[in-house]
């Protein structure tokens, strides 16, 4: 027979009546957070399914009076998000694959290759982490404008080889392959970038999978950086397109406002509940160790 798993409180534990007003309290905690985060998202939906004037009356009601799903219609016949999303996926493939290819392979050296002064790299590189991103954001501008990258998708594909802390957690992530692996594939005439692409990368699944869920949430939730390198309609993301066109319009009607931001809200919802897994293992790989 399967044993169950314990959880904190045993059932004779759970009789005791101090332990019952614990747990009660702890429940009641849950309950108010999975609220709090409902609701939000519960009341955009609402929203955006009255009637302008409902959504303006007061009080308001939270439920609709008179449902109108042809907001929706409305919404997607206002603002062309097909192309938004469009543009915010080819950043996100983008900064995968440089993810992938630079970072992965700097990462893989450090980690597994006799590379001279090694630990200094990796000391530099953790000291990194403590510098604010807004010291280097006008020297990457700058550098980005020189190059003549403003306005291209590589003004976000070049800085997302340059992540401090996906490097760190890759390389923590190969330090816990095992090296009899590689040492096969080299005895076997393997060279490096073989070893690399055939055997860490297979290995490191979880890690990469975990990274892509990264990502895609700044991918999809950044309009500041966007709004600053895109200067044409056309390659603008969601988040900046949302922020110009929707958030700081107000002749918009708020019943379309909301009806969009709801459709801008499900897919990273659909996102977490397909990878939800891979979320919760990225929580234990986000520890980075010296």
């Amino acid at each position: 027979m399967k044993s169950a798993d314990r959880g904190i409180l045993s059932e004779h534990d759970l009789k005791k009546t101090g332990n019952k007003i614990v747990y009660g309290i702890m429940v009641f905690f849950i309950l108010l957070m999975i609220f709090s985060m409902l609701y939000p998202i519960l009341m955009t939906m609402f929203n955006g399914l009255k009637s302008n004037v409902e959504v303006n009356s007061f009080p308001p009601h939270f439920f609709p009076q008179e449902w109108h799903f042809s907001n929706l219609k409305d919404a997607l016949d206002y603002i062309n998000l097909p192309m938004f999303l469009r543009n915010t996926l080819y950043i996100f493939v983008g900064n995968m694959v440089a993810t992938l290819v630079v970072l992965g392979l700097a990462s893989f050296s450090i980690s597994r290759m006799n590379v001279p002064y090694r630990k200094a790299f990796y000391f530099f590189f953790l000291m990194t982490l403590f510098i604010p991103a807004t010291s280097y954001m006008i020297p990457n501008f700058v550098n980005l404008k020189e190059l003549g990258l403003l306005n291209q998708y590589a003004a976000f594909w070049l800085p997302a080889g340059a992540n401090t802390f996906f490097f760190l957690l890759l390389k923590n992530f190969f330090d816990g392959i095992h090296p009899e692996i590689l040492e096969a594939a080299r005895i076997d005439g393997a060279s490096e970038p073989r070893s690399f692409f055939t055997i860490a990368v297979p290995l490191s699944i979880p890690i990469f999978a975990t990274l892509a869920i990264f990502i895609f949430s700044t991918a999809w939730n950044d309009w500041f950086w966007p709004s600053l390198v895109m200067h044409s309609e056309e390659k603008y993301t969601l988040a900046t397109a949302i922020y110009k066109y929707v958030i700081n319009v107000k002749a918009l009607n708020t019943n379309i406002k909301f009806a969009i931001l709801f459709l801008v809200s499900l897919p990273p919802i659909l996102v977490f509940l397909v990878f939800q897994k891979f979320i919760m293992r990225g929580v234990s790989l986000s520890a980075v160790k010296g």
